[in-house]
């Protein structure tokens, strides 16, 4: 990778991230960090390197804020397996070498990066707010059938050291370590968006309603008629993520 992607070192190894550039003559007003989902279809692991970024260009332009991705272990050129724990080190590794220290950051994820920005956030205060897309609420289901998961992400490509995890149950366990209703409790007062697919196969609209819900501060909940799991190509998905984005500034 080149030009506007940046080579970190994380625990994994090599660690991408991409930062999107500020347009000519408008100051940025913030700093907003977007969390990838974990990748399905067969081959989709590259894809996250293209998709992503992508969107953090538009979302500067349309925002005028600078917004930041990681391309987390497993996906993209980035070196290492997918795992929980991992993912939520990397993204901790990203924000701590893009997001200046003092400054206040929005976090956004899709899907299970969702759930790690709920994370973090909780941990600290300088995330201003959160906005999940079709994130789950209960990841029991994952961590309970740990070959299933290891085969979705084999053959997503996140999983690519033969042998890797050799302990399956351990490493799907990991997932059962996040609580996302109980950190959108410790927003204490910071606003959540909870944008969900009315028709996603993956992640029921309960949970979407249980995430919102559970927010002690302002809380946004958006059903998008017709939209499955996979929001980040749906225009009515980003012009509400933008149309938040822009009232929090």
């Amino acid at each position: 990778m080149a030009g506007p992607f940046r080579l970190l070192h994380g625990s994994a190894g090599e660690l991408w991230s991409y930062a999107s550039a500020s347009p000519p003559g408008a100051p940025l007003s913030g700093h907003v960090v977007l969390c990838h989902d974990l990748p399905r279809a067969r081959g989709s692991a590259h894809d996250v390197a293209q998709t992503y970024p992508s969107l953090a260009d538009r979302l500067t332009r349309e925002t005028g804020q600078r917004v930041v991705t990681g391309i987390l272990r497993g996906a993209g050129d980035s070196g290492g397996d997918f795992s929980a724990q991992g993912w939520l080190d990397d993204l901790g590794g990203v924000i701590g070498t893009e997001v200046p220290a003092e400054a206040r950051r929005w976090l956004v994820g899709f899907g299970l990066g969702g759930v790690l920005a709920l994370r973090v956030a909780a941990d600290d205060e300088r995330v201003a707010g959160v906005a999940c897309l079709g994130t789950p609420v209960d990841l029991g289901a994952m961590a309970r059938e740990p070959r299933a998961l290891v085969e979705r992400c084999a053959r997503s490509g996140v999983l690519r050291t033969p042998g890797y995890p050799s302990d399956p149950d351990a490493w799907a366990a990991e997932l059962s370590a996040f609580h996302p209703r109980e950190d959108a409790e410790l927003l204490q007062g910071r606003p959540l968006l909870v944008v969900h697919g009315a028709d996603d196969p993956d992640v029921s609209i309960d949970e979407a309603r249980a995430l919102s819900d559970a927010a002690t501060g302002p809380s946004d909940l958006r059903v998008i008629y017709g939209a499955g799991h996979w929001l980040r190509a749906d225009p009515r998905v980003i012009a509400i993520l933008v149309g938040w984005l822009e009232r929090r500034r």
